[in-house]
């Protein structure tokens, strides 16, 4: 599919994370929304992902972004029709040291202020809930039962099947070699197809985006382990 002249929102880097933001666009009425990845979808550093998904964070906001995505991998393969591999299993947190159960005591109890449920739980009780952990040496346990883990390919492919139904453009095969600017602010994205206008861009190209944030002389503290 040739790459359009100009596009209101371009995002750059078909993984997890594009795919999402042009698929949240879509939901909310966003219809000149362009993603543009490089090989195909997937193939950066999404299917490397394990795939864990942990609701409870340092902040109310993450928080709330995490229990966000784990209420949506419920839904969005009965809104699209296309699997995303979501169990919901419940996670356990060990604690092997008195300083690490404080801490586990002390996000379970920032957690209530967050509205989010964690229960504390014993060693015994920790085995119970997962037959294969050794409990010697644990000192205590932090059970959420809403957790559990996706598989990363399967829930982009959701994404980017719900931001087309929505009417998103989703490009594959098409290389982003050079960002154009006017002052601070980026003009067009220039690929080996063409250059494309545009009036908003989004660097979600995941281990390439240093790269990408670099044509604009911007430095993204992120890189591939």
């Amino acid at each position: 599919m040739p790459v359009p002249k100009q596009c209101r929102i371009v995002i750059i880097g078909g993984g997890v994370i594009g795919c999402s933001i042009a698929y949240h666009l879509a939901k909310r009425g966003e219809r000149d929304v362009l993603l543009l990845e490089r090989l195909q979808l997937t193939h950066g550093a999404t299917w490397h992902a394990a795939g864990l998904v942990g609701q409870l964070r340092s902040s109310s906001n993450l928080t709330r972004i995490m229990r966000y995505g784990a209420e949506l991998y419920g839904t969005l393969e009965a809104e699209t029709g296309q699997p995303t591999g979501w169990h919901r299993s419940g996670s356990l947190r060990l604690a092997s040291s008195p300083a690490r159960w404080q801490e586990l005591k002390r996000s379970a109890t920032m957690a209530k202020g967050f509205g989010f449920r964690v229960d504390l739980v014993t060693p015994r009780e920790a085995r119970e809930l997962f037959p294969l952990l050794e409990p010697e040496g644990v000192v205590g346990a932090a059970w959420i039962d809403g957790d559990g883990y996706v598989d990363p390919t399967s829930l982009t492919l959701a994404y980017a099947k719900g931001a087309r139904n929505g009417g998103a453009n989703l490009v594959q095969g098409v290389r982003v070699t050079a960002l154009e600017r006017r002052g601070r602010r980026v003009t067009a994205v220039v690929t080996d197809q063409g250059a494309i206008a545009a009036e908003c861009v989004i660097d979600a190209a995941g281990m390439w985006g240093r790269e990408i944030a670099a044509m604009v002389g911007t430095r993204v503290p992120a890189c591939a382990v």
